[in-house]
């Protein structure tokens, strides 16, 4: 449906009678009553081997376990941090079409001409002057790309212990330039001719500083990996035999 918006109504049409076929298909899994499948169980042993013979292979036994983070941010810390960390990548982009093109909507015209087929070969003039069109669509993009990044801090703040938003508010907006540096030709090709990738890392700092600073700010919930240790742990008492068994374990 969205495809036919930039090509033909036809597409739009396909899209929506697709979608219709694909409801009623699932609705009639669920009403008037629940589809069931019976599904056999057959017990059956596997012996897992390897190919691979540089290495010696490793033993497995209930000590070895994957190591999770026994506390993380909540959902909405990651949202807060989306929308702080968008507000501040704001100013350094504005900055940008202030100095260069005397004019703040430069950025944001930009941005939304990716999603315009008749301002592919718009030229600078016209970019720079205020256009709500183009507002309301950079607006509704750069929301939604910066919540998704929120959430993504919000994941990976517990996985960076030390200085985690020094480490998230360069290291990580170097590897998504990176990756979107390779990329933006397909996405937006006249933002990838046009951009200035150097006010643009500039930009992707600022909202990883933010967001990390804003994320960080809240309080850690409690995983299941948390809920799974004895309760001696849990509660933080220091004992002999529970340092001498976690010891051990490691």
């Amino acid at each position: 449906m969205l495809t036919g918006l930039v090509t033909h109504w036809v597409l739009s049409l396909l899209g929506v009678v697709l979608s219709l076929m694909a409801a009623v298909g699932w609705f009639f899994q669920i009403f008037p009553h629940e589809h069931h499948v019976d599904v056999p169980v057959v017990a059956e042993s596997f012996e897992i081997a390897s190919p691979r013979s540089t290495k010696a292979l490793i033993s497995i036994d209930e000590k070895h376990r994957k190591m999770l983070p026994i506390e993380t941010f909540n959902v909405m810390s990651g949202v807060r941090g989306g929308i702080a960390g968008g507000i501040a990548m704001i100013i350094p982009a504005a900055l940008y079409g202030l100095f260069r093109y005397h004019s703040i909507w430069y950025a944001a015209n930009l941005l939304a001409a990716g999603g315009f087929v008749s301002w592919a070969n718009a030229s600078n003039e016209f970019l720079a002057q205020f256009h709500l069109q183009g507002l309301l669509a950079a607006s509704g993009i750069h929301a939604l790309a910066s919540l998704l990044v929120g959430l993504l801090y919000g994941a990976m703040l517990p996985m960076y212990p030390r200085r985690p938003i020094l480490t998230c508010g360069f290291i990580a907006p170097l590897v998504w330039t990176g990756l979107l540096h390779s990329a933006l030709g397909i996405i937006s090709p006249i933002l990838n001719q046009r951009i200035d990738w150097i006010w643009f890392i500039a930009s992707q700092i600022a909202f990883g500083l933010v967001a990390g600073y804003v994320v960080n700010r809240h309080v850690k919930v409690r995983t299941a990996q948390f809920r799974a240790l004895p309760f001696a742990v849990r509660a933080g008492i220091i004992a002999t035999g529970l340092s001498e068994k976690k010891e051990d374990e490691r």
